[in-house]
């Protein structure tokens, strides 16, 4: 019987240090990258910065967010230099999504976020993108 207990303590003794050890290390900390670097850096969480010179509207909105808006930084389609995509807060709504870009366009923005092949940051959440203080 203390050879069974035993036994049933070394297995959750097990269990629990390979959980422990599971989370591994912390998520490191994002890098700064420029734009027109973004192409080189695919798949790293990085901290973008740019000029938002133009945006894009989509629909239909997505189940739970409001419509896709898409940023380009720094230069526009058809040559795009790095792209981010975000949502309204409002399910549906044009007049939200518009005050949405009115508050990006011609500002400089960063975003964070995991680079995808585009190269486009994909900020579901709000406060993954914020608007540098203007120099005066």
């Amino acid at each position: 019987m203390t050879t069974i207990r035993t036994l049933i303590v070394i297995i959750c003794m097990t269990c629990l240090t390979s959980l422990a050890f599971a989370q591994g290390a912390p998520t490191p900390a994002p890098v700064r990258v420029a734009p027109a670097d973004a192409k080189n850096h695919i798949g790293t969480l990085a901290i973008v910065c740019g000029k938002v010179v133009d945006a894009q509207i989509g629909d239909p909105g997505l189940s739970g967010h409001g419509k896709p808006i898409t940023f380009d930084l720094d230069a526009p389609p058809p040559k795009p230099v790095f792209t981010f995509v975000t949502f309204g807060v409002k399910p549906g709504g044009f007049p939200e999504a518009r005050a949405l870009v009115a508050a990006y366009q011609g500002k400089q923005v960063c975003v964070t976020g995991k680079i995808m092949d585009g190269p486009f940051i994909f900020a579901v959440d709000p406060s993954q993108v914020k608007v540098q203080a203007e120099n005066k």
